[in-house]
């Protein structure tokens, strides 16, 4: 592992003004979009239209790399130049979706946990060989009247902390995914409360597992209401109640946040993210890691035919996102990796939060609250030793991170 270069290439990726296009739709998902249009997802049709989104002029201006399927990094342009040299010639960096999907959690209805795990050392070997610098893993959490259980939540932790120890291992960059979904008709309150629970929980295992924070980066949802919900929260209350969950649960040694879209509308999905980056500073970068709401003008201007190649281009090049607004502050090298710890940071009008109850309710204990700006134990905390490590309770007087406990009865994350 060489900790100079995963940071280099964690904090290109997030660069001022830059973010990351999602293009690693599996088999089944490419199918779906191209069969709206009426195109047949044959390997010719795949390569033809990734081809016409690295090969759009002036993307590198926007777009600092790529997340590719397995196919896709493999393949190469009508010219016989592979994809991952195009993208290196437009300044993009590519990148390797490795995960092999979620599956059905065994015991536990409605539930999934990714697989992928089996041969992932071999494999990450030889996407770097192959021009990859970066990977992502997703992670899919739901939410319902039973769900999301204690122990699914662990499940998918463990297993993102286990992908990104072996990706850093052979020297790529960990996208960390964990995808609270927004089907249901929960309340952005519920969101945020099981947004937070997860991410806690996902940075704990990162550490257990030696991951350096520094040469990682995280792609979670924004905290939205429910596709279902009777209200649906306003773009000045999504930004606020996202930042406010990630500033509680996310370590300021991460260099960037790429957001998913996750079903919003290209429209929407960018006016959540304008407004978040519009609140003012941050201790990490904030971008996007767009599939479809960067994608979907392109695509159905394209609509199979070659002769549509130049106007999907420039449909693409129009769904640029804004600029990020705050200055990132410089990391400073690794000399000092982590910030000391400080008060919960208030970003530009952000409101008072309002109490969250973030427990985990199960069998296992829900393992410690994550400082948000350090690795090292909260101010004014104090041990209570448990079995498979040391929890600290934060007072209430220096609270930097929603505090997590372990309520009797039932499995859910509220």
């Amino acid at each position: 592992m060489n900790v100079a270069d995963l940071t280099s290439t964690a904090q290109a990726l997030v660069a001022r003004g830059k973010g990351i296009l999602a293009a690693d739709e599996s088999f089944p998902t490419i199918e779906k979009r191209f069969k709206k249009i009426g195109v047949s997802s044959s390997e010719d049709n795949r390569r033809a239209y990734r081809e016409l989104l690295f090969t759009t002029k002036g993307a590198g201006e926007f777009v600092s790399g790529v997340i590719l399927f397995d196919e896709t990094l493999r393949q190469s342009a009508a010219n016989g130049t592979p994809f991952t040299q195009v993208l290196k010639g437009q300044g993009i960096i590519p990148g390797i979706k490795v995960d092999k999907g979620a599956k059905a959690l065994a015991g536990f209805p409605d539930e999934k946990i990714t697989e992928g795990l089996d041969g992932l050392r071999d494999r990450l070997s030889e996407y770097l060989k192959l021009g990859a610098r970066f990977a992502k893993w997703r992670a899919v959490i739901g939410i319902g009247d039973h769900i999301p259980t204690g122990y699914c939540v662990e499940a998918n932790a463990h297993a993102l902390a286990r992908y990104a120890a072996l990706c850093q291992e052979v020297g790529l960059v960990p996208i960390v995914e964990p995808e609270v979904l927004m089907d249901g008709d929960h309340t952005i309150e519920r969101c945020e409360s099981v947004t937070a629970t997860t991410l806690s929980r996902v940075y704990t295992h990162l550490f257990e597992h030696r991951v350096v924070l520094e040469g990682t980066l995280l792609k979670p949802n924004m905290v939205l209401s429910g596709k279902e919900c009777p209200r649906q929260a306003p773009v000045e209350e999504v930004a606020d109640a996202t930042v406010r969950c990630l500033l509680r649960s996310v370590p300021s040694a991460v260099p960037g946040i790429v957001f998913l879209s996750g079903g919003q509308s290209s429209e929407v999905a960018t006016a959540h993210l304008n407004a978040m980056n519009a609140m003012g500073d941050c201790p990490w970068e904030l971008s996007f890691s767009y599939g479809r709401a960067l994608q979907d003008a392109a695509l159905k201007t394209w609509n199979g035919d070659s002769a549509n190649v130049g106007a999907a281009q420039r449909r693409l090049w129009r769904r640029r996102p804004p600029r990020p607004r705050h200055p990132r502050p410089s990391p400073g090298g690794l000399a000092v990796p982590f910030r000391p710890a400080s008060p919960p940071r208030r970003a530009g009008g952000l409101s008072t939060p309002p109490p969250v109850d973030l427990d985990v309710r199960g069998e296992h204990r829900p393992g410690p609250p994550v400082c948000p700006s350090t690795r090292l134990p909260p101010p004014n905390s104090v041990p209570v030793s448990v079995t498979h490590h040391t929890d600290w309770r934060v007072d209430a007087a220096s609270f930097v991170a929603a505090p997590l406990g372990l309520k009797a009865g039932g499995f859910v994350v509220w």
